[in-house]
């Protein structure tokens, strides 16, 4: 179990924004679940963009008008006979708030109301929803979740990602359609938390290093890459001839079993091999020390990861990050990476 307040550094790693809303680490440290967590970091933030100006867009509207607006839908209007009553179906544009953003907001706060949190949050949470009353509501099971942002709504990128951690990580449908109120944080979300926070995390306190998340290419004798998959990298850091390559995983289980034996599990080497090898291919005769690390977050699991290998030339380690510990521990760890692969 990671505790609350980890969670809380982890998402002001991946969102700088969240360090802005105001929240005191005296008052992350008095939440006893995540679910009080995000019902803070969701009030603030959006007692925030209230001040700012909820955020409104073009939305498409058709209906039966006395009065032509818009675009008449002549087929419609024909169809519907609303030409008898003296009316068109009008197709318009209106400048409202009633966007997809609000309305996962609203839905998200709804379902906080029913959730494990403090009461003077409930009472936060039913103020804040009189600003939307004219937003409509989604079902949170069918919800698109990859959003893409721009200048005008980024604003709006850490609040629906801490939306999605409710509604992932709260809700759970059970087969008579009722909701269930969960109390976990789901792996999925989870992992791209982990990735994010720690790419983030040596971007911030590692300004002397490159820490990215580039795509390495294949190195082809012939150029012919027809159908080959996208090598994406979750952390890459490099600092002068050096390159480590991370990939950041979070499972529930670290070890797979294959005939009554453990052993890491064999596409995760497989993959940080390819990415190393390929990597180090890129410099040819330049002398470069390219590292591979499988990085997981630690587990109940009786054997944690702990090992490095020489394959071909390079390094290849498999390690575990404690996120169930202080988090000046977790730092140190992160920092101990970069001494022993970078520096």
């Amino acid at each position: 179990m990671i505790p609350v307040k980890n969670i809380y550094y982890m998402l002001s790693y991946a969102f700088q924004t969240l360090r802005n809303q105001g929240i005191r680490e005296s008052d992350v440290e008095s939440f006893d679940n995540v679910q009080k967590l995000f019902a803070e970091i969701l009030i603030k933030g959006i007692s925030t963009l209230i001040k700012r100006g909820i955020g409104r867009d073009y939305i498409s509207k058709t209906e039966n008008l006395s009065s032509i607006k818009g675009k008449i839908d002549v087929s419609d209007s024909i169809k519907t006979q609303s030409v008898i009553r003296r009316q068109m179906v009008c197709s318009y544009d209106v400048f409202s708030t009633n966007t997809e953003l609000n309305q996962i907001i609203k839905t998200t706060f709804q379902l906080l109301l029913r959730a494990d949190i403090l009461p003077k949050q409930k009472k936060e949470i039913r103020g804040l929803l009189v600003y939307f009353d004219s937003v409509d509501t989604l079902d949170v099971n069918k919800i698109n979740w990859n959003k893409t942002y721009n200048r005008n709504n980024q604003v709006y990128q850490m609040l629906i990602s801490v939306c999605c951690f409710v509604a992932k990580g709260m809700v759970q449908t059970q087969t008579d359609g009722a909701i269930k109120v969960m109390d976990f944080i789901d792996e999925q979300r989870m992992s791209h938390l982990y990735e994010k926070f720690i790419l983030e995390y040596y971007k911030r306190e590692w300004k002397e290093l490159s820490a990215t998340a580039s795509q390495i290419p294949w190195q082809l004798d012939d150029g012919y890459k027809e159908w080959l998959p996208v090598m994406q990298s979750d952390i890459m850091l490099e600092h002068a001839e050096k390159t480590l390559i991370i990939d950041a995983k979070y499972y529930s289980h670290t070890m797979q079993m294959r005939y009554d034996k453990r052993s890491y599990h064999s596409g995760n080497l497989y993959q940080i091999f390819t990415y190393v090898k390929n990597k180090e291919a890129q410099y040819e005769e330049h002398l470069h020390e390219v590292s591979g690390m499988l990085l997981y977050a630690k587990t109940d699991e009786e054997i944690v990861p702990n090992d490095e290998y020489q394959m071909s030339g390079n390094r290849i380690c498999v390690r575990t990050l404690d996120l169930n510990t202080d988090f000046t521990h977790i730092r140190g760890e992160l920092d101990q990476i970069v001494e022993e692969y970078l520096l």
